[in-house]
């Protein structure tokens, strides 16, 4: 039980440190453009306190802490880009009730590259956020490495039928330079069944080696059960704290993130031509059994308290900078209902110089948002069996 509820606060903290930037995001630019807004809400449901600024904003705290929004002012259609009989009879309305000029200040009735802007903010947001927490850690602690020296090969492992030899020093891997062996892990973590060409320095020549990692399962103790493609290659030198300076630590981390951008987009696109299982989508319930490990793993073995609140500070903040770029990357999916569907919308907009039409945005809008909930359903399914809870359940009654 005390499990559980470290795992549902801190994924409750997590998440809305997260989705508030995201939102602040939308809230800050539409504030630039002049859009007129009616609320910012951390959380979803019922106010459970609320406060307005001097611009007339609502900033509210709502009961169900998993989420939040902004709403702009007149924002009542789902899609927010109605057609333009929609946007004739709001102008209209608009007009009659506050005057001509007060048309400009809704978000509706903005350039679209201001909508466009307001609406890509949420993303850019979630990336500057991780960018800034990247470059604090990279600054003050740095980052883990070790030199990619082979130390052993598995024996029938997939390295040891490419050829590896302990001694062996990889020094490029797909025609990469390779900097350290937890490169070398990323890599090969993503890319099983998949033949990776290497680069092996040994014994002062360079070799060309060619290795495909197998898919296997393994317990991860923040993942749960998880399959990854694996080589069999082990290296136990002695791994060091690389820092940067202050001069280099925002371009380590804009590094950083777009080496996460890239990763995430490879392996969804795995995912969807079926070259990875899709049992290895994770959800909601991941994300707060990940968040209770990262808490829980930075309590065992600290001598003080000072020491467990450093390590739960830097562990939540990676994670929380790990998630911040997921869940930007996945709200630019060009999905009706996610920020990804706006600009896909304002992209015809642009194009056809008038919006699509309301019957076709709110059926468009309604797939999306079953899309997403079946996600969810599948994702939440997925994290339910990787955490063994089926078996916990069904051990009850054997």
């Amino acid at each position: 039980m005390i499990s559980l509820l470290i795992s549902i606060v801190s994924m409750i903290i997590v998440l809305s440190v997260v989705v508030t930037v995201h939102e602040l995001g939308h809230f800050w630019a539409a504030r630039a453009c002049g859009v007129a807004i009616d609320r910012f809400s951390i959380g979803f449901g019922s106010a459970l306190f609320s406060w307005r600024d001097k611009h007339g904003v609502e900033w509210r705290i709502a009961s169900i802490p998993l989420g939040g929004y902004v709403r702009f002012a007149g924002d009542e259609n789902a899609a927010s880009v109605p057609d333009q009989n929609d946007l004739d009879a709001m102008k209209a309305e608009i007009a009659q009730r506050e005057g001509a000029e007060a048309v400009g200040k809704y978000f509706h009735f903005k350039p679209i590259w201001q909508r466009a802007v307001i609406a890509a903010a949420g993303p850019f947001a979630n990336f500057v956020l991780a960018t800034l927490i990247f470059a604090v850690v990279l600054l003050v602690i740095g980052d883990l490495k070790s030199p990619a020296t082979i130390s052993a090969v598995t024996p029938g492992s997939a390295a040891a039928e490419a050829g590896f030899r302990p001694g062996d020093t990889i020094v490029r891997i797909d025609g990469r330079k390779v900097k350290d062996f937890q490169q070398v892990q990323r890599y090969v973590t993503l890319r099983a069944k998949l033949p990776i060409a290497f680069g092996v320095e040994r014994a002062g020549q360079t070799v060309s080696l060619t290795a495909t990692p197998r898919l296997v399962e393994q317990k991860d103790q923040f993942s749960g059960r998880v399959k990854v493609g694996q080589l069999g290659l082990e290296s136990r030198s002695r791994p060091y704290l690389q820092k940067s300076s202050l001069l280099s630590a925002i371009p380590d981390a804009v590094g950083q993130v777009w080496d996460m951008l890239k990763t995430i987009a490879f392996y969804l696109g795995r995912l969807l031509t079926g070259q990875l299982p899709a049992d290895q989508i994770s959800g909601i319930i991941g994300i707060g059994h990940s968040a209770g490990a990262v808490t829980k793993a930075s309590v065992e073995g600290a001598p003080d308290v000072g020491t467990v609140m450093l390590r739960l500070l830097f562990n939540q903040l990676l994670f929380i900078a790990s998630l911040s770029v997921s869940i930007g990357f996945m709200n630019l999916l060009p999905i009706p209902v996610l920020d990804g569907g706006h600009l896909l919308l304002y992209a015809y907009e642009a194009v056809f110089r008038r919006p699509l039409r309301a019957d076709f945005q709110a059926a468009g809008f309604r797939a999306g948002l079953a899309l997403i909930l079946g996600f969810m359903l599948f994702a939440a399914w997925n994290d339910l069996n990787r955490f063994d809870v089926f078996k916990f359940i069904g051990g009850l009654f054997t």
